[in-house]
C-alpha cells in the first residue's frame, strides 16, 4: 500500500522484483476496497502475477512465530511474508516497527 500511495520512502523499490503471497494479496485487495481506491482491478491485476505460493510448513512456522509474539500487534500476512522471505532467501520489506531489529528485514521508515 505504501508504494501504491506514493510514499517517498519506498521510491527506491519501485523497480524491484516483487514477490507476494496470497495472504498479502488478500490484504492488498481488502485495503483497496476499504480505501475506496479508484479502479482497484488495475492494482490487483498488476500484483496478481507476482504471487508465489506459500508452503504449508511455512504457514505453520509463521503461526508459531506470531504466537510467540502474541503480545505485539503483528498481522498474519506479515508473519507469513517474513517467514516466506527467509525461506526464499530474500529480505522482507516492511515499515512495521515490530520487525525493525530482526534479521532478514529491509526496514523502511
Amino acid at each position: 500500500m505504501e508504494i501504491i500511495e506514493g510514499s517517498k520512502q519506498y521510491n527506491s523499490y519501485l523497480d524491484a522484483e516483487i514477490i507476494i503471497n496470497n495472504f498479502t494479496f488478500a490484504e492488498l485487495c481488502y485495503n483497496l476496497l476499504k480505501d475506496k481506491r479508484l479502479n482497484p482491478e488495475s492494482y490487483t491485476k498488476k500484483y496478481a502475477k507476482h504471487i508465489v505460493s506459500v508452503a504449508p510448513d511455512w504457514i505453520e512456522e509463521a503461526m508459531k512465530f506470531r504466537f510467540s509474539w502474541k503480545d505485539r500487534k503483528v498481522s498474519i500476512p506479515d508473519c507469513i511474508g517474513y517467514v516466506m522471505a527467509k525461506k526464499l532467501g530474500v529480505k522482507f520489506l516492511t515499515g512495521d516497527k515490530e520487525f525493525r531489529n530482526l534479521e532478514n528485514i529491509e526496514f523502511v521508515q
